[in-house]
C-alpha cells in the first residue's frame, strides 16, 4: 500500500494543481477529507470544496505553476512528500496584485489515508521562498 499511496499523493501537485485536473479531486480525496493547513489559514470551505478553492486561488495567481515531488516517504497510513514549486505571479494571489516575478518555493506535506483516499492533510510551506 505504501507505493500505491505515494503514487496517489504525487498526483495532487503534479496533476491536479500543476495541470488543473480538478476532476481527480473526488477520486483522490475522501468525502470526509480534513485539511489542517490551507482551509483554516484562508477561511475556505471544509472538505473537497476547500481544496478546490485553494488550488483555484493558487492557479489564478500562478497560472504556469509547476510542482514536482522531490522525495516521498510512506509508513502505515501516512505519506510525506517534499515538493519544489515554481510559477510566475501573473494573477492576483491572496490580495496581492500580480508582480510578473517568478517564484520558487519548497513544501513538505503529510497526508493520512483512509479507504484508499486522502483523509487528512498537513503542510509546511516556505512562504519566504
Amino acid at each position: 500500500m505504501s507505493e500505491l499511496n505515494k503514487s496517489i499523493v504525487k498526483r495532487v501537485p503534479e496533476e491536479i494543481t500543476s495541470q488543473g485536473k480538478f476532476e481527480l479531486i473526488d477520486e483522490i480525496f475522501a468525502p470526509n477529507f480534513v485539511d489542517h493547513t490551507y482551509v483554516p489559514a484562508f477561511g475556505l470551505s471544509p472538505g473537497r470544496e476547500g481544496i478546490r478553492q485553494f488550488i483555484t486561488m493558487l492557479r489564478t495567481g500562478f497560472p504556469d505553476i509547476d510542482i514536482k515531488v522531490q522525495d516521498s516517504f510512506a509508513e502505515g497510513d501516512k505519506v510525506v512528500v517534499r515538493n519544489l514549486s515554481k510559477g510566475t505571479h501573473t494573477g492576483e494571489f491572496m490580495g496581492m496584485a500580480p508582480t510578473g516575478k517568478e517564484a520558487t518555493w519548497t513544501e513538505i506535506h503529510i497526508v493520512r489515508f483512509e479507504g484508499g483516499q486522502i483523509a487528512e492533510h498537513w503542510a509546511n510551506v516556505d512562504q519566504l521562498g
